[in-house]
């Protein structure tokens, strides 16, 4: 077989197209977390706690010609150890991952309502085929 062969045939392969499609969902979906963390959670947080959670200036100097007190200027003086964004990061990845905890949660509850739905329908009669032979059988036993 050859190479395009092979890879004609990896690409087929179902988990590929379905890692495909989740990446692309995935992006699009990022998009919407984002969105809500940014612009619907941080102002209600920012609110709450007088300003929200914006560390990203906090940073201690690792030479003395730095003297700048944002960590834009600070870095063009000279080395800084910037834990002030890392600290806003892991706190907003915190914050994100428990809305998509929040929003996993709702999805899992609609599925399992789906799937608690009590089904209504009586099951089908069996075909006439069925229904004569099996009298045909209870009439045999008779015998």
């Amino acid at each position: 077989m050859s190479v395009i062969g092979e890879f004609r045939s990896f690409i087929a392969k179902g988990n590929v197209i379905d890692l495909a499609v989740g990446i692309i969902i995935g992006g699009a979906f990022t998009g919407i977390v984002n969105s809500l963390v940014n612009d619907i959670v941080m102002p209600i947080v920012g609110a709450v706690t007088g300003g929200g959670f914006d560390f990203s200036n906090y940073f201690l100097p690792l030479s003395s010609a730095v003297t700048a007190l944002s960590l834009e200027e600070a870095r063009k003086q000279g080395a800084v150890f910037a834990y002030g964004s890392f600290i806003t990061v892991f706190i907003n990845f915190l914050i994100l991952a428990f809305i998509i905890f929040l929003m996993v949660k709702a999805v899992n509850r609609l599925r399992a309502a789906e799937n608690k739905k009590p089904e209504n329908d009586k099951p089908a009669p069996p075909p006439a085929d069925i229904l004569l032979l099996t009298e045909i059988r209870d009439l045999l036993k008779t015998r």
